[in-house]
């Protein structure tokens, strides 16, 4: 396993288990599967809504000492309904008890975009609250009470473009640890990676295989396929894996974290043995050359009619 460094004396294992789109009566056995194979870092977010079932698989873990807490990185995620001083420490200690845990090791904000508290996803303009009716700092200062407090250890920031993770850093007394992104060979986002290299601050990398399995209404007409694409699928014969694997050795070799999902037991196997292969830079550097710019998860989903948010000011930096 590789593990990347939060602190001197704190580091992530760099490959973990996604668990967006898993669904509940597959999430913690998932889970279950994933600890026992080996898996040590588990990511989640409130919106996803399978967190009491893998708190469940986490408490059964800790429980007969299959693994220690301490062993565990545990992330979740802020949803965009809870952005407002009061509402942040109520947000984390609902997830903490879904969990089945004292502390995380990672909190997010989920999304730079706010919602009407108790609305779950909006229907009608007037359930989005305005770009500037919560600052950012608002929402990061009480993160940092958080940790303070000794619910989290670290916080960071999921789906933030460059000027946004910028802005943060110049004004946050506790900086973000970590930028949570769509990351993968179409849409390689170097200029981030430049910067993060740089600043002290980790990338982990969602989507990492294309999420091919996305709800129909999640995807565009004619989308591209990485798991099938042909340099991926020619590196994967040569080498003898699978073009998963390509992936996620792609990942890793540039020093992000990746949080492939799956509920297989094969394809969790699979992945996590990921974290041990390597592939020659002539490899490596075909997959650079199909960048193309191209995200699968666009936010296109808040850009509904009379939404204050565009897909432009998500990502514009």
């Amino acid at each position: 396993m590789k593990y990347l460094p939060i602190t001197d004396k704190v580091t992530l294992p760099a490959l973990g288990l996604g668990t967006w789109k898993s669904s509940n009566g597959e999430a913690g056995r998932a889970v279950a599967k994933a600890i026992e194979i080996g898996y040590r870092h588990i990511d989640c977010a409130s919106i996803y809504q399978n967190q009491k079932e893998i708190g469940t698989a986490l408490a059964g873990a800790l429980t007969t000492g299959q693994v220690k807490r301490e062993e565990l990185w545990i992330t979740s995620k802020l949803w965009n309904n809870a952005h407002a001083q009061k509402h942040v420490q109520p947000a984390l200690e609902r997830t903490l008890k879904d969990l089945q845990l004292d502390y995380l090791d990672l909190y997010l904000i989920h999304w730079p975009v706010h919602f009407q508290q108790n609305i779950v996803f909006p229907k009608r303009p007037e359930e989005y609250l305005a770009p500037d009716a919560i600052p950012l700092m608002e929402t990061w200062q009480a993160m940092e009470k958080m940790v303070k407090k000794g619910l989290c250890r670290f916080i960071g920031v999921c789906n933030f473009n460059l000027a946004r993770l910028i802005d943060l850093k110049g004004q946050a007394h506790i900086h973000p640890v970590m930028n949570q992104i769509e990351l993968h060979p179409f849409l390689q986002q170097v200029k981030m990676l430049e910067y993060c290299r740089h600043h002290q601050v980790l990338l982990t990398a969602y989507s990492p295989l294309g999420s091919g399995d996305r709800p129909a209404a999640l995807k565009k007409a004619n989308e591209p396929s990485l798991l099938d694409h042909p340099i991926i699928l020619e590196i994967a014969e040569k080498r003898q894996i699978t073009a998963g694997q390509v992936l996620l050795v792609w990942g890793l070799s540039r020093g992000t974290a990746v949080i492939p999902k799956s509920v297989n037991p094969e394809r969790l196997r699979e992945n996590f043995l990921a974290a041990d292969l390597q592939l020659e830079t002539g490899d490596l550097g075909a997959i650079d050359a199909l960048e193309s710019g191209y995200r699968f998860v666009d936010g296109a989903f808040f850009q509904t009619v009379g939404s204050p948010y565009t897909v432009a000011d998500l990502w514009h930096d």
